[in-house]
């Protein structure tokens, strides 16, 4: 154990805290990295995920789930069909009318994703 004289109390304490910080903000890092990752890859595993069954694109979507960083947050998006992710999950207004049929595929795995990352926020946060 080191000794500390009482005039560099503040500047230990101060140290001491700036490393806390650190680890935490490494740990919520890999949190948010993996909670991203399981996410996509529940997308591409998913059986809502919508799948194309003929043609050259067969199944192009469904593979094209993936996550990455921008800036300080993690995104899971489309790669190969990013201007379709919107169209399944919420229906789109037919040419000849009427309206094609919503996939709901993105929410419930948006929920399961932002759930784990809350559960291992806290078990970080806890020292688990």
């Amino acid at each position: 154990m080191k000794k500390i004289k009482l005039n560099n109390l503040p500047k230990e304490m101060s140290e001491i805290l700036k490393m806390y910080t650190k680890d935490m903000e490494q740990s919520l890092e890999k949190e948010k990295q993996k909670a991203a990752r399981a996410g996509a890859k529940e997308l591409r595993e998913s059986t809502l995920t919508p799948v194309r069954k003929y043609g050259a694109r067969k199944g192009r979507y469904k593979r094209g789930w993936t996550s990455m960083k921008r800036g300080t947050a993690y995104i899971i998006r489309n790669k190969t069909d990013w201007q379709l992710t919107h169209l399944l999950e919420k229906g789109h207004a037919l040419r000849q009318g009427g309206r094609a049929k919503a996939y709901p595929h993105i929410k419930p795995v948006e929920e399961k994703v932002i759930k784990a990352y809350y559960d291992g926020t806290v078990k970080v946060i806890q020292g688990k």
